[in-house]
């Protein structure tokens, strides 16, 4: 019954925010190669359009990204 009770809590232990920040960032860059692979592949094909739309994508990645950085949520102190 007590290794019962320990697990319990240790179940319910909670995590810094800083970690949720940090895992949601992994989880949108990941989306963002996921996304560059396929448009790597039909470059060719879907022109000018298709490459701008990837440049307008990247860029409103990498401004969120600087806005992270800035607001200090990489920072493991």
């Amino acid at each position: 019954m007590s290794a019962d009770l320990n697990l319990l809590v240790t179940l319910r232990m909670k995590f810094d925010v800083r970690f949720y920040l940090v895992s949601i960032l992994f989880i949108i860059f990941d989306l963002e190669v996921a996304f560059l692979f396929p448009w790597a592949i039909t470059l060719g094909k879907i022109g000018a359009l298709g490459f701008w739309s990837m440049m307008l994508f990247l860029g409103t990645l990498t401004v969120g990204f600087i806005y992270e950085w800035k607001k200090g949520a990489l920072d493991w102190e």
